[in-house]
């Protein structure tokens, strides 16, 4: 039997942590809750799962056509106004369509609604909460003081978005570095921060700059160059020419602070299941 609990609280959670029924625990929530769960955990021996925070980096190579990429990253990255835990967080975009990409991104954003969500023409709704509303809020500013550049294009909605909710203004911001927390913390909001890169190697070694490991993307017509710098990402999953998509036909699993355990397949299946083996021998006659 497979039981979940919403709480707030490890307080809350430590009873059940503790008591020999549970023999399995999987938290889904931030690095901190986790590391609070497996430290309770560490009084027994029982598997624990963890499916934590993300970073998940994009790289656009300078073999597609930018608008095209544009599209993909915006969506990845502010679909369920960015509540997503394999949401795009960073972007990073080969030098000579940099530029390119920039102004497509513009133009994308000027076709996104922010409003009410019950309404049908609505894209983009409230982040869960006046404390993430803060938070993304709070990287946003210190961005900007640090020399971030806004570029984030003039929309009607964005300019009236609802009194009543915690909403979020889509962002893009270029000029950003690895300095700054929308380069290193969790966002989960409509933030699209972009860097400038030089090669694939820039591009792989800033996509590893990071304690997060969950997912990452790359955008380009050369699958096997794809596939060969997908090895070299540090995440549990990486997608080529997508994001934000897991398949339950493959492991679903965090690197580094990301987590560990793997939930969806049949990988994730075994990790609710104990194994046991029989050993058997005929009586002799």
């Amino acid at each position: 039997m497979i039981q979940f609990f919403h709480c707030g609280s490890i307080k809350q959670l430590e009873p059940i942590i503790r008591n020999p029924l549970v023999n399995h625990i999987c938290f889904t929530g931030s690095v901190a809750g986790g590391l609070a769960v497996q430290e309770v955990a560490s009084s027994r021996v029982v598997n624990v799962g963890l499916e934590l925070g993300g970073k998940d980096p994009a790289y656009v190579r300078d073999d597609v056509d930018p608008k095209w990429a544009a599209e993909e990253v915006v969506d990845g990255a502010i679909f369920n106004s960015g509540q997503s835990c394999c949401a795009i967080e960073r972007v990073y975009v080969a030098a000579p369509i940099y530029d390119a990409f920039i102004s497509a991104a513009k133009e994308i954003l000027c076709g996104y609604k922010v409003g009410d969500p019950m309404d049908k023409s609505t894209n983009i709704g409230p982040v869960i909460s006046r404390r993430a509303q803060q938070t993304i809020a709070a990287q946003i500013d210190y961005a900007l003081n640090m020399g971030a550049k806004d570029e984030t294009p003039v929309n009607v909605s964005f300019q009236n978005m609802p009194s009543d909710g915690n909403y979020v203004r889509p962002t893009l911001l270029t000029n950003v570095t690895h300095e700054m927390a929308i380069m290193r913390d969790e966002t989960f909001g409509p933030v699209i921060p972009v860097m400038k890169v030089s090669s694939d190697e820039e591009a792989i070694n800033l996509m590893n700059d990071s304690e997060f490991g969950l997912t990452a993307s790359i955008w380009t017509k050369d699958m096997a160059k794809g596939e060969t710098i997908a090895q070299k990402v540090q995440a549990g999953t990486v997608f080529v020419n997508r994001a934000d998509f897991p398949s339950p036909d493959l492991a679903w699993t965090g690197w580094k602070n990301s987590g560990k355990g793997v939930t969806l397949s049949r990988f994730g299946f075994e990790q609710f299941v104990k194994l046991k083996s029989f050993h058997l021998k005929d009586y002799p006659n």
